[in-house]
């Protein structure tokens, strides 16, 4: 079998063994190419195992030998799954594998918030305890999460296991879905009333019509202005350029950024220099432990269906 794998250096820095993959067939390794190369390293190709590259209609009909699109990733949108399901093509997205990292990375933006631990470190080590007339000193923000409510948007594994955190933490948590969950033991609620009630808001959906700009200029409106929003799903799923607007007229407290519109980031972005927005660069997926899963998992699917068995197939 010819396995190709695109966007290689989007998944490890020379940290992980690709060994087990190898002994499935001829791997041939890319690392992120322009969109009008993609073709040209894929022919020839039964399986393609992608992160971020665009197959499109195009792309997949231009592959004659293609009968396996892997993907490095839970998201599948950039993979036109009709197309792929036209040519018989079984398209196989890789679950679950970042849930606890995921997860970590949106408790960090949350603990970082409300004990205001960069600002205390920052204060320290300008010498400010060193002349300090008292033992302690706290002209920072100092919050506890116990007592505070966490909106949870999403209830797929991620959003539950932020929940189940939140919970342990003795935060009242609510959760907003398009669908109702019978085995969710926390409190169902609507928009309006997740974004009015929500001291913390963690945004853990798929980006799809129904949650495309769900943060925006009316639903911020209905926030507190202690409010903090954490999104590590999908850029799409906020309106940057509303969300800025929001933090620099003080309308909610703060963010926690991981994922944007466009990426890697525009210099123009709105919330490159938006007030109290703290941002990574699409990180809380990409533990050591989190990438060693989804080398182990993109590699076993692809194991699994070479020996006429299918598991995790979208279309």
């Amino acid at each position: 079998m010819n396995i190709t794998v695109l966007d290689q250096n989007t998944v490890t820095m020379g940290d992980l063994d690709f060994g087990p993959l190898e002994r499935l067939g001829k791997v041939s390794y890319y690392d992120a190419l322009p969109e009008d190369r993609v073709v040209e390293a894929c022919l020839g190709a039964d399986a393609v195992i992608i992160n971020k590259a665009k197959m499109t209609r195009e792309v997949i009909e231009s592959l004659p030998d293609l009968k396996y699109i892997g993907l490095f990733a839970t998201g599948y949108n950039n993979v036109d799954c009709a197309a792929a399901r036209e040519r018989g093509i079984d398209v196989v997205n890789a679950p679950g594998y970042s849930t606890d990292s995921v997860a970590q990375l949106v408790f960090s933006f949350i603990l970082s918030f409300a004990t205001s631990i960069r600002e205390y470190d920052e204060s320290v080590h300008r010498g400010e305890w060193v002349y300090s007339k008292t033992f302690a000193y706290f002209p920072y923000r100092l919050t506890e999460l116990a007592g505070k409510t966490l909106g949870v948007v999403g209830f797929g594994a991620i959003g539950r296991k932020v929940a189940n955190i939140g919970a342990a933490l003795g935060m009242r948590v609510i959760v907003y879905s398009r669908r109702i969950y019978d085995d969710c033991p926390y409190e169902q609620v609507g928009k309006e009333q997740l974004f009015r009630e929500s001291d913390f808001l963690s945004l853990n959906c798929p980006l799809n019509e129904g949650t495309a700009k769900l943060v925006n200029e009316e639903t911020l409106a209905l926030m507190k202005k202690t409010a903090f929003i954490v999104n590590t799903s999908r850029g799409g799923v906020v309106d940057s350029k509303a969300l800025a607007e929001a933090l620099n007229r003080g309308d909610i407290a703060g963010a926690g950024i991981d994922v944007l519109e466009n990426e890697p980031m525009r210099g123009d972005d709105p919330l490159r220099t938006a007030k109290n927005c703290t941002i990574t660069p699409h990180i809380a997926w990409a533990s050591k432990e989190a990438r060693t899963r989804l080398i182990e998992m993109v590699t076993e699917s692809l194991r699994l269906w070479k020996n006429g068995e299918k598991r995790f197939v979208v279309n």
